[in-house]
């Protein structure tokens, strides 16, 4: 059994209408730093460590010239701080070298930034500057989609293809935030809310 996509994206969006990306960014900069810095750490505590980050380097060129040690110490609790300080840093300097500062608005760009994947540039084009570029494949939507049938690939360019298949292009931008806030309030990997979830009569999952 495979899920209809349209319904349920249908009922997700009535469900979930305020859904939204959850880190906090006042500009694509901020945005783009802290997708990159969101890998394997939750959006709150990303949003803790940016609070601090972008007080002391508000801009490109001030992350461009920071040093790796003051970096790594106001990034620590996001997890990976190390490496992650290489690729902010990484990435402000290309940046600045290659774009003026700015933060360029085509895929191509993005991914040959530091730190930067299919995922964090389609975050980036969808929420800083509206762009449908493809649907963004994190672990909810990996898992929730492999759940409803819509994929059978563990490998997220491939998920991304299976969904921008299934997923009206005008709703690419909005799905993965509708489906990460589902799989963070009702379905949940180790715990779901099968019992008062508004897709279980709809689910493949029904009678599993």
């Amino acid at each position: 059994m495979i899920a209809d996509p349209v319904l349920f994206v249908r009922r997700l969006k009535k469900h979930y209408p305020t859904a939204h990306c959850e880190l906090n960014y006042r500009n694509p900069f901020e945005l783009l730093i802290a997708t990159i810095l969101s890998a394997q750490c939750t959006d709150v505590r990303v949003n803790i460590v940016t609070k601090v980050l972008f007080e002391k380097f508000p801009t490109a060129e001030t992350l461009a010239t920071a040093n790796s040690a003051e970096v790594e110490e106001i990034i620590r609790s996001a997890g990976f701080f190390k490496n992650k300080t290489k690729n902010i840093i990484g990435c402000a300097k290309a940046l600045v070298q290659q774009h003026q500062g700015r933060v360029p608005q085509t895929m191509e760009e993005l991914v040959e930034l530091p730190g930067v994947g299919r995922k964090t540039a389609n975050v980036v084009l969808g929420n800083a500057f509206g762009i449908s570029s493809g649907v963004v494949v994190d672990t909810h939507v990996t898992r929730l989609a492999n759940l409803f049938g819509w994929t059978k690939s563990q490998d997220a360019v491939q998920i991304e293809k299976d969904l921008n298949q299934k997923i009206p292009k005008e709703d690419w931008i909005l799905f993965s935030h509708l489906l990460i806030w589902h799989g963070r309030k009702l379905c949940k990997a180790r715990n779901p809310s099968c019992e008062t979830c508004f897709l279980f009569d709809r689910c493949p999952r029904l009678g599993l």
